[in-house]
């Protein structure tokens, strides 16, 4: 495992967190837009106001840049940092996020994609790292909604 890896000690908090967080507050929808250049996959995520969301875990180093808005980032439980537009930032290997939204956010990734293909589902296994937190499940289906 490469240096530059985040080695994610508080996996289990942050699942207890998301489980917590469905069953006490209301939902927040965070659309996604997807965007595709020659060898490159976009993606952008808008979080409004006043949300906590957890990110996934990504695979792959990339930029991320916030064009708008001002949030409030932990990694693995270490120290709050605050990222306002304009940002850029670079993302390692292994990192899973907790943000505070502060204020409405558009948080950029950027991604290679040397087979330029445009199935999202196919670039996610390859940049996403898979997680299932059957808290978070449990509490879904109690309140018989879905992932």
């Amino acid at each position: 495992m490469s240096e530059n890896t985040i080695i994610r000690e508080n996996d289990g908090r942050v699942d207890e967190l998301e489980a917590f967080m469905a069953d006490n507050y209301q939902i927040v929808e965070c659309p996604l837009v997807h965007r595709f250049t020659p060898g490159m996959y976009i993606r952008e995520i808008f979080m409004p106001a006043g949300s906590l969301v957890t990110s996934k875990i990504h695979k792959t180093e990339h930029p991320f840049t916030v064009s708008k808005g001002k949030v409030a980032v932990s990694i693995d439980g270490k120290d709050w940092e605050e990222f306002e537009a304009p940002y850029t930032g670079i993302t390692k290997p292994g990192t899973r996020r907790i943000l505070y939204i502060i204020e409405d956010c558009i948080w950029t990734t950027y991604h290679a994609n040397p087979s330029d293909s445009q199935d999202v589902s196919e670039i996610e296994e390859r940049i996403i790292e898979k997680r299932e937190n059957n808290l978070l499940k449990e509490v879904l289906k109690n309140k018989k909604l879905e992932l």
